[in-house]
């Protein structure tokens, strides 16, 4: 029986390894693939948000990934999802949003949902898509949004420890107000590694984990 393939569509080539990882928890007997391309990420970061330009790149990375063969495509960047749903009313193989098992996830566990960026151009289109999911689940919350401003140019500057910090400090100050917090960003899940067991007082949520069980569960 031929392995299925899944191909995975990344804004930044640090998390090739990430989900190579999770694959091999997670998935057994998949091969899969990566598409790169930086220039997304870049762009929606410089121009403060999805430009029809770059969301057009998106959907054709998204067509190059099934010609390649997927029979499952994950696209790992948040900041770019309405370009990945668009993709999918275009393509004839699941097409997946690495943050929407995520949003579905909180959704289930709380009404009082806080969710938490160190850029703008994620922060809202997560907290767009937690609306909208619980729209889906016809379900009323309340959503509180906290962008970490100054982390993410700490990060690319080479000041890790200033960004999480700063990431640390919104955590802890957000969980006063929430019953389950989003990670709008993977980068910020090893700040909450680095959290003890007390700090973490409620859920805290990271796309990348969450996305490939649920793919497992669904797909493969």
């Amino acid at each position: 029986m031929k392995a299925k393939k899944l191909g995975f569509v990344h804004t930044s080539a640090t998390l090739v390894p990430l989900f190579q990882q999770l694959t091999n928890d997670y998935l057994k007997n998949v091969d899969t693939f990566n598409i790169v391309d930086d220039s997304l990420i870049k762009d929606v970061i410089k121009k403060g948000e999805l430009k029809a330009n770059t969301a057009a790149r998106v959907v054709k990375h998204i067509q190059a990934a099934e010609h390649a063969g997927a029979d499952v495509i994950l696209v790992t960047c948040s900041s770019i999802g309405v370009a990945i749903e668009t993709g999918a009313t275009l393509s004839t193989v699941p097409v997946i949003r690495v943050d929407q098992a995520m949003a579905d996830e909180a959704v289930k566990t709380s009404n009082k949902i806080g969710v938490i960026a160190t850029l703008p151009t994620t922060l809202e289109p997560t907290t767009d898509l937690v609306k909208r999911r619980a729209e889906v689940a016809g379900k009323q919350v309340e959503i509180t949004s906290k962008l970490c401003d100054g982390a993410f140019e700490a990060l690319m500057s080479g000041d890790g420890a200033k960004h999480d910090a700063m990431v640390a400090s919104a955590l802890k100050g957000l969980m006063k107000e929430v019953d389950v917090i989003v990670l709008a960003q993977a980068s910020m899940s090893r700040v909450v590694d680095g959290l003890t067991a007390e700090e973490k007082v409620v859920p805290i949520l990271a796309s990348p984990a969450i996305a490939m069980k649920k793919l497992a569960e669904d797909y493969f």
